[in-house]
């Protein structure tokens, strides 16, 4: 699965690889990778295959989960069609509390001890996932773990995600994408090491020198 979902997002130009003319990530960063999911929802055929992966994701790591809550803005949409794949309830958790109204940060019902599971689109360094996690086991869900479809695999997000006591499992993974993007001649077998490397340490530029 890991290998078809890369196949995918490198297809539909969800994951871009540009060693030679890097991106500028917000923190400043020069980076080899572009990610950007939201483009799965334009792409039918991959978009099947995507929410059907998350579906199956979520019944084989936690059949017992009541409900799936995406995060804002990206995971709604994912959770929305999962679920709905699933026969499940669904909602999602905004990134701050609404200023009007009832002032809700999550969006749908959501009884006390609920088990849920929470649709991200995208696991870089985790923060914004462990808080949408913090949030609901505030509002009293037993949040069983997480599914997302693409993580960096990045050495600080995954010791914070373990700090926080949350368990995700992606549909696919960076390490595996680099190798579809050498076995589809979407890069050069030689990129693949200045990719690792950037991936190793983002903040250390000599990667860019090939």
């Amino acid at each position: 699965m890991e290998k078809e979902i890369a196949k995918e997002l490198l297809a539909i130009k969800a994951v871009f690889l540009s060693p030679d003319k890097p991106f500028t990530w917000a923190s400043g960063i020069k980076s080899p990778i572009y990610c950007d999911n939201r483009l799965i929802l334009t792409a039918p055929a991959a978009r099947d295959k995507v929410e059907t992966a998350i579906a199956e994701s979520v019944k084989k790591y936690y059949p017992e989960a009541e409900v799936l809550m995406g995060t804002s803005t990206a995971g709604i949409a994912h959770a929305a069609i999962a679920a709905d794949k699933l026969g499940m309830p669904m909602g999602y958790v905004r990134g701050s509390a609404k200023d009007h109204g009832r002032n809700n940060r999550i969006e749908g019902r959501l009884e006390p001890g609920q088990k849920v599971v929470v649709i991200e689109d995208l696991i870089s360094t985790g923060g914004s996932c462990i808080d949408v996690v913090e949030a609901l086991r505030e509002a009293g869900a037993d949040v069983l773990g997480v599914v997302s479809i693409f993580t960096y695999g990045m050495k600080k997000g995954l010791e914070r995600l373990e700090a926080a006591n949350v368990e995700n499992h992606s549909l696919s993974n960076f390490d595996t994408l680099v190798d579809v993007a050498v076995e589809e001649k979407y890069i050069a077998p030689e990129d693949a090491d200045r990719l690792r490397r950037f991936m190793a340490n983002p903040s250390d530029e000599s990667w860019m020198k090939a």
